[in-house]
């Protein structure tokens, strides 16, 4: 107020000498309009008390002061549309990576039109170091693990557990869990990565909780993946599948008594039966029931394949014979099996020629052909 009213060196002033500066410039003020104006507004000779003078301007003062006090508070901004629809989608978007019945539902609707009605994960054999796993899972299983989890849900992460089978004789059996996956619902399937082959793997999956709780929906088959070496590499593209479909059957345990899954699933993808032809030999080999003077020929024959690594600079002999070694050290040679007892010698020897390793591998094919077994039309 004495700034407003041009009161000189009111910054300097106290609060006491404020209010008598004021209470000055008020009368001042005043007899300037008495003079000036005459008598119309007040009385002559009417003086302001300082008491009222005292009390106008601390009221003054005092709602100045208020109104100071009023506009420091902090008001309340209006909640972001934007940022409650993105938060809102976020969340949304969070749940569907939960919910693995979406991809598995869209993906069996576009094959042949019916739904998912139970739960499965199969596991197939790639090769030495690759197997694949593939899955179909309800929505009711989903909301199962949900309830079961319950507080727990909001952290709970999809997840493929990778588990080492060991056979301890012919019943006993021992899991342990070697890897944890994390996945999403915008696949059913996943290629997964082996370091230690070759050996007999299942996965299970399900939900993995803050508390290490796995809450476990459908667990797999159990495949064993060959030696490293031992076998071609093989595509598991269900459009390129059908090629190799008998042998990777086969390898993914496909002919054990307990891959009833695997079996449902290559019989769904490939449209035809798997396992025996005993199953449809009356299809399109039905001519060659009606041919008495049957020409039916079997021939089989082994090899051995020898495989290792060494130095990229080593010289390699397989039976005196030289061995060509990869830029990586490794090297495979294929050596035919013949009806006896062999000893094959590999040599490898240092590139400065100080040094020499020797293996000698011993092995033994026995053949034997059994009798052939002709059934009657009518079996």
């Amino acid at each position: 107020m004495a700034r407003q009213r041009g009161i000189r060196g009111w910054h300097a002033m106290r609060k006491d000498q404020l209010v008598r500066a004021l209470v000055r410039e008020a009368k001042q003020k005043s007899k300037t309009n008495g003079s000036s104006h005459g008598n119309g507004h007040r009385k002559k000779g009417a003086t302001v008390s300082p008491a009222a003078a005292k009390s106008a301007p601390a009221s003054r003062e005092t709602t100045a002061k208020a109104k100071v006090v009023t506009r420091t508070r902090p008001v309340a901004k209006p909640k972001n549309v934007r940022i409650q629809r993105r938060m809102e989608k976020a969340r949304s978007d969070q749940e569907q990576r939960k919910d693995l019945s979406l991809m598995a539902a869209d993906s069996k609707r576009r094959s042949n039109g019916k739904r998912v009605e139970k739960d499965r994960v199969v596991l197939l054999v790639r090769d030495a170091y690759w197997i694949h796993a593939y899955w179909e899972l309800t929505r009711l299983s989903v909301e199962r693990a949900r309830a079961a989890l319950a507080a727990h849900w909001h952290s709970a992460q999809p997840m493929l557990r990778l588990c080492e089978v060991e056979r301890g004789g012919t019943t006993k059996t021992c899991e342990c869990v070697i890897r944890k996956i994390e996945i999403h619902s915008g696949v059913n399937n996943w290629y997964i990565d082996l370091h230690d082959p070759p050996g007999s793997y299942r996965v299970e999956i399900g939900f993995q909780s803050s508390n290490n709780k796995f809450h476990v929906i459908a667990r797999s088959n159990v495949v064993t993946t060959p030696p490293p070496g031992s076998s071609d590499e093989v595509d598991q593209n269900w459009s390129d599948i059908a090629e190799n479909c008998e042998k990777i059957y086969s390898q993914s345990g496909g002919d054990e008594a307990t891959s009833e899954d695997l079996r449902e699933l290559f019989e769904e993808r490939l449209r035809r039966p798997m396992g025996s032809p005993m199953v449809t030999r009356y299809g399109n080999g039905a001519e060659g029931l009606l041919n008495l003077e049957r020409d039916f020929e079997f021939d089989v024959e082994s090899e051995l394949i020898v495989f290792g690594t060494t130095k990229p600079n080593a010289y390699v002999t397989l039976r005196g014979d030289p061995v060509k070694v990869r830029p990586d050290g490794s090297f495979t040679v294929r050596v035919r099996l013949v009806d006896r007892r062999q000893v094959i010698p590999v040599v490898a020897v240092s590139s400065d020629g100080l040094e020499q390793r020797t293996t000698i591998i011993a092995v033994e094919r026995n053949t034997k052909s059994m009798e052939p077994l002709i059934r009657e039309p009518d079996e």
